[in-house]
């Protein structure tokens, strides 16, 4: 991993984090930046803020002395595990209750952004196509996992640059011609086993939770309206796959009570259906496609709203990358594996869904901050895209509102990148910072049983503040 110079003193800073130095001190960049993706969002790296020097390897006994009494506090409930490493140095310079599993919350997409990104890279695309189905007039929508699809050009808004269902409707009634669509399909077979994960609570699926039922066809990942809500719920079609093909029907004038589950035709290579009188009607032949932006960009937006429904279509890509099936089970049998094939602790996790909304899931922090020390070092190019995803302190996703109160956290806000996690009596928070020194530093802190989630995810804001400011 990491790795210091021959020289002492000098340090080799890992790849993708080196560039925020490099930006804030006007030396060139060492390492070769990642692909930026097609609609990128504003980068955060002028926040970044950092010391003028690079430091020595933070004192373990002084850490230690600056984050026992922050780590104690009651806020926190009566369990933590935690584990703070320094990069460069692969040094531990804190921990406790490193290697014992538990509920990770929203942490769990850090694990699940790393093994989609390695499983198919940062400019994978997902596409959904319509193929003409097996009698004339008959069209088919085939799923193929692409949650971030938007129904019209306006709901760019929520996911920018996202494949639109008007865009595929408009290349549909163009290959029909004169061919009157007289029914549509929806394919769903992409993913198969239940659409909901165990450990998910009934409440945690829309109408009033965070989620949606997990299909292979859904636009603005199952929302009514495009609109994403950081709390409260998250209004989403009952059957988004449904829901999409009635709005697709409706863009291509077929009846709306034609709308039912069925099976693509084997795919044709032949031409589109002749709209032409007499003409062949090919069972199979497609009548349009539309892809997503680049994977990278789909797990920025899945890191930074951390949005559910994205982090489990992402992880039945993993599944589906192995030749698995694209299920819940297989997805984390999936992601199990692609971690142990990185070279990370994979025995460390106990998965039940992607997205960390299942209460069954355990992961320990050790996994957590080799996951990402693996991403900062720079020997998996493709993991280091993480890190654009991660929320910024006081900036960006669901970190933007952190790190204000109290006014010590303060000195973190542009510093910190880290995913957040919260389930109820869960507050956790996975991620990597600048320290004063110019020291680079990820942890994980994972928190249990606090009696007020505002007082426990400002604690957990506190311990990370001090890290930034100790230097130690």
């Amino acid at each position: 991993m990491a790795v210091l110079a021959a020289a002492v003193g000098i340090v080799v800073r890992p790849g993708p984090v080196d560039g925020w130095l490099d930006a804030l001190t006007g030396e060139p960049a060492r390492t070769t930046p990642a692909p930026a993706p097609t609609t990128p969002e504003p980068t955060p790296t002028p926040v970044l803020v950092a010391a003028e020097a690079d430091g020595s390897v933070p004192d373990v006994a002084a850490v230690k002395a600056a984050l026992d009494p922050l780590v104690n506090a009651k806020a926190l409930g009566p369990t933590v595990h935690i584990q703070v490493l320094d990069v460069a140095s692969d040094t531990i310079l804190y921990e406790r209750n490193p290697t014992k599993p538990t509920t990770p919350a929203s942490t769990t997409k850090v694990l699940t952004a790393a093994t989609v990104l390695a499983a198919r890279g940062a400019a994978y695309r997902l596409e959904t196509r319509v193929v003409a189905g097996s009698a004339p007039g008959e069209v088919v929508i085939v799923g193929g996992g692409d949650a971030t699809m938007a129904v019209f050009e306006d709901d760019k808004d929520l996911f920018p640059g996202a494949a639109r269902l008007d865009d595929l409707a408009a290349q549909v009634k163009k290959a029909l011609g004169g061919v009157k669509p007289t029914r549509v399909l929806v394919d769903t077979t992409l993913f198969e086993g239940p659409e909901t994960a165990p450990g998910w609570d009934s409440w945690d699926v829309s109408p009033g939770g965070q989620v949606a039922r997990i299909q292979s066809l859904m636009t603005n990942a199952g929302r009514i309206e495009p609109v994403h809500n950081e709390f409260g719920g998250d209004p989403r079609f009952a059957d988004p796959a449904l829901s999409a093909g009635k709005l697709f029907a409706k863009m291509i004038a077929a009846p709306q009570g034609s709308v039912k589950r069925g099976t693509a035709p084997g795919r044709a290579v032949d031409a589109p259906p002749s709209a032409e009188p007499g003409g062949t009607w090919t069972p199979g032949a497609e009548l349009g496609r539309v892809q997503s932006p680049p994977l990278v960009q789909v797990v920025d937006w899945m890191l930074q709203q951390s949005d559910n429904v994205l982090a489990e279509v992402l992880g039945r890509q993993v599944a589906l990358a192995a030749g698995k099936e694209a299920s819940f089970a297989g997805a984390a049998e999936a992601m199990a594996e692609k971690l142990a094939e990185l070279g990370l602790p994979s025995d460390q996790a106990k998965l039940f869904d992607a997205s960390g909304l299942s209460n069954r899931n355990g992961i320990t922090p050790e996994l957590l901050v080799e996951t990402l020390e693996l991403a900062a070092g720079g020997a998996q190019p493709a993991l280091g895209n993480i890190f654009n995803g991660l929320p910024v302190a006081g900036w960006s996703g669901t970190l933007e509102t952190r790190f204000a109160t109290p006014s010590a956290n303060a000195t973190a806000q542009g510093v910190v990148r880290a995913k957040t996690g919260s389930l109820s009596g869960v507050n956790t928070l996975a991620g990597v910072l600048v320290t004063r020194d110019r020291r680079v530093l990820v942890f994980a802190i994972m928190a249990k049983g606090g009696p007020d989630a505002t007082a426990a995810r400002a604690a957990i804001d506190k311990v990370a503040a001090r890290l930034v400011d100790c230097g130690c």
